[in-house]
């Protein structure tokens, strides 16, 4: 194995823990907000701003780095394990576009249900944590189902 393989796979795996890793420190900030007034609240919505996009920003490098690591390594983009981790990979995607920013937004709107909103919030972040350790058990016990 290469020093090159080696530092991908670091990469890999550090950026694996930078993505995942904001998403369990938002389970208190949810409930949090439950009872913040409007300064508290702002501040908790700055926070699970951040919180995105340092994870989608690992997110880039862990792809990368991921698709790096099958061209230099022995796997082939047949392998069970990597096809369905893309599948979930695009499934989750398509959710972090569409769980967190338009429920942000919606919390700061008058007249809505702070509730419903922080509920949601909070049912977008156990889906989007499921989901990460799904792919995250794909790319750790590489099963192979064909």
């Amino acid at each position: 194995m290469s020093i090159w393989y080696k530092l991908l796979l670091y990469l890999h795996v550090l950026s694996a823990i930078i993505s995942i890793g904001p998403f369990f420190a938002l389970i208190p900030l949810v409930k949090k907000l439950r009872g913040a007034e409007i300064l508290e609240q702002n501040a908790y919505v700055v926070t699970f701003r951040y919180a995105i996009r340092l994870a989608k920003h690992a997110g880039h490098v862990l792809v990368g780095t991921g698709i790096l690591l099958v061209i230099i390594g022995s796997w082939s983009w047949q392998s069970s394990w990597i096809v369905i981790t893309i599948l979930i990979l695009i499934s989750s995607l398509y959710f972090l576009a569409r769980a967190f920013s338009p429920k942000l937004r919606k919390l700061n709107e008058p007249d809505q249900d702070k509730g419903k909103i922080i509920g949601l919030l909070s049912r977008s972040v156990w889906i989007y944590l499921i989901l990460l350790m799904i792919m995250l058990w794909f790319m750790v016990t590489k099963p192979n189902f064909w």
